[in-house]
């Protein structure tokens, strides 16, 4: 991960439990978001699956693979940086991160 303030493609996404930053892809509930999520190998409070990390007992956000557009690693503290990155703006068909194969 030589560059982690980029977005990739969430078929890259590691499923090993660390905390990523995603694109929330737009829709009549409001615009592209930013959040900090996880994969979940699915447990008594769901099923496998991205959640929200400030996900908590009896209320677990989970998303669907389609509401994810993108991903990014967890950037270094920055004291110079006040607020998460903006959302991928881009167009879907437009590569990420390399070929996608």
């Amino acid at each position: 991960m030589d560059e982690p303030d980029r977005w990739r493609h969430m078929a890259s996404a590691p499923k090993d439990g660390s905390r990523i930053l995603v694109t929330i892809r737009p829709s009549e509930q409001g615009p592209a978001e930013v959040d900090l999520a996880y994969w979940s190998n699915g447990d008594r409070l769901g099923t496998e699956g991205w959640r929200a990390s400030d996900s908590s007992p009896g209320h677990v956000i989970e998303y669907a693979e389609p509401e994810l557009k993108c991903w990014m690693p967890m950037p270094v503290a920055n004291l110079k940086r006040t607020s998460m990155p903006s959302p991928w703006e881009g167009d879907d068909t437009q590569q990420l991160d390399g070929s996608g194969i």
